[in-house]
């Protein structure tokens, strides 16, 4: 070290500063990983103590909200660049530490935040959570980042396509492996297809509004915010980017509510099947946490029919009795699991089971889902899934119908359950659903339905419509 050197003061030490928005953004990253939350439940709560603390605006909440959900959706992506960039296996790297190379990932590769601010906010975060020897490491790993882009990180980091597809399309849309595969076979093969998918499962969802029938209208909700029209369902409009659902009059009131539009196309399929003979009681036998139910319970009560909201979860059956609230016609909410049911064999002329699955329909909502799920959960969902459907059945009458859902497009949760519970119990037969979702294109062979969210702007939901004839 040289004279000079020894006689130059050290430099003084600096606080880190903190900034309210990567903070948030880092506190519920670190909540989805280590408590199995959800960032659509963790956020919201973060957010509205931020702007009661003064320390947000708009903007920040939108940024916030960005960085958290650009992060989960491409989490797969930016572990195989940060991978590239460290000397030891990911497993080895603390947790904490790969959230904020992530966030900083984001930053630097899927938002226009200029690369200097993206690596000064980041590092400043980790001195912050982390401390100054880990932020500097996180320097080092975020300055060998900002030398490439994304495309020119993907190219180096994911196998070539015709060597390994699936693989490779798992690095660049970020979904694992094993969902892509199983995406791919429900999609039924084809490249351009799958990577549209994939890409859409990437993409911000829009906020969609139903309004309630007989207790809110279009033209209500329409006049209370900016809105664009539903594609498919009447009863639907889709806010403008930025808007907030609970401060429109008929959402807080109940009378509307925010729910996909594959949603309610399946309520309203089932709602409009036809029937033979009488049509006075209705059955949701899943009803949490309350989004079809509410609907259901509108549209029997414009014909005069009663719906049944039957719900396993005593708490989620409460969510159901807060949905229904103030529906104008006759309901009744319960407590009860639709696999050993306390109502009657032929009690019902219409039923709806929309069973517990994998939610892989819903990753555009729930980026985090992808990263959760295993293979094997599947074995755990399927005889769950073959009881509902079979006491469903069971439950309605002879020419009553039964509709099958789930916000799963995976085969294992959709059609093997169908045909495997129709094979065993005999007596029902598939109502080509098709013809009940009017307008809606690319619905395939049928006679059961599979929504897409790069087909339809949905959720990917299924839907099999099944009679009773024996």
């Amino acid at each position: 070290m040289s004279e000079q050197a020894r006689r130059r003061p050290p430099k003084p030490y600096r606080k880190p500063k903190k900034d309210p928005v990567r903070m948030l953004a880092f506190e519920a990253l670190r909540a989805v990983d280590e408590r199995d939350a959800y960032a659509n439940l963790v956020l919201p709560p973060l957010l509205r103590k931020a702007r009661e603390a003064g320390d947000f605006d708009g903007r920040d909440a939108a940024l916030a909200t960005e960085l958290v959900y650009g992060t989960l959706r491409r989490q797969g992506t930016y572990d195989a660049i940060v991978a590239a960039c460290v000397d030891r296996p990911l497993r080895e790297v603390d947790p904490p530490v790969l959230d904020v190379l992530a966030l900083g990932a984001h930053q630097l590769l899927g938002t226009r935040i200029p690369t200097h601010a993206a690596v000064s906010a980041s590092v400043e975060l980790a001195r912050v959570v982390l401390g100054d020897g880990r932020a500097k490491f996180v320097n080092a790993v975020l300055r060998k980042i900002s030398q490439h882009d994304l495309e020119a990180w993907v190219e180096r980091v994911a196998p070539p396509y015709d060597e390994d597809p699936e693989d490779h399309l798992a690095v660049v849309h970020s979904h694992p492996r094993w969902v892509v595969s199983a995406l791919w076979d429900s999609l039924g093969g084809g490249r351009a297809g799958i990577e549209d998918l994939l890409e859409a499962d990437n993409e911000r969802p829009e906020v969609t509004l139903v309004a309630r029938p007989g207790r809110s209208t279009t033209e209500e909700l329409a006049a209370a915010t900016e809105t664009l029209p539903g594609r498919w369902s009447p009863y639907a409009l889709r806010m403008a980017e930025g808007g907030e659902p609970g401060a429109i009059e008929a959402v807080k009131e109940g009378r509307a509510g925010v729910q996909d539009e594959g949603s309610q196309l399946v309520a309203l399929a089932l709602a409009n099947a036809p029937l033979e003979g009488p049509d006075a009681r209705w059955l949701d036998g899943c009803a949490g946490p309350g989004g079809k139910a509410a609907l259901l319970a509108a549209l029997a009560a414009e014909r005069g029919a009663a719906l049944l909201a039957s719900e396993k979860q005593p708490h989620r059956a409460r969510l159901v009795e807060r949905a229904l609230a103030g529906n104008p016609g006759p309901y009744q909410v319960i407590a009860a699991d639709g696999t050993r049911p306390p109502w009657r064999p032929g009690s019902f002329d219409r039923v709806l089971v929309d069973v517990p699955c994998s939610g892989l329909g819903a990753l555009r909502r729930r980026p985090e889902a992808r990263w959760r799920r295993r293979p094997e959960d599947l074995d755990g969902f399927a005889p769950l899934q073959r009881g509902l459907l079979t006491e469903a059945l069971r439950a309605v009458r002879v020419g009553g119908v039964v509709g099958y859902a789930t916000c799963s497009p995976h085969l294992a949760e959709t059609r093997i359950v169908v045909d495997d519970v129709l094979k065993r119990t005999g007596g029902a037969e598939l109502v080509d659903a098709r013809p009940l979702l009017p307008g809606v294109p690319a619905l395939g062979g049928g006679p059961d339905v599979q929504l897409w969210p790069h087909l339809h702007g949905t959720d990917a939901m299924y839907l099999a419509l099944l009679r009773r004839t024996a």
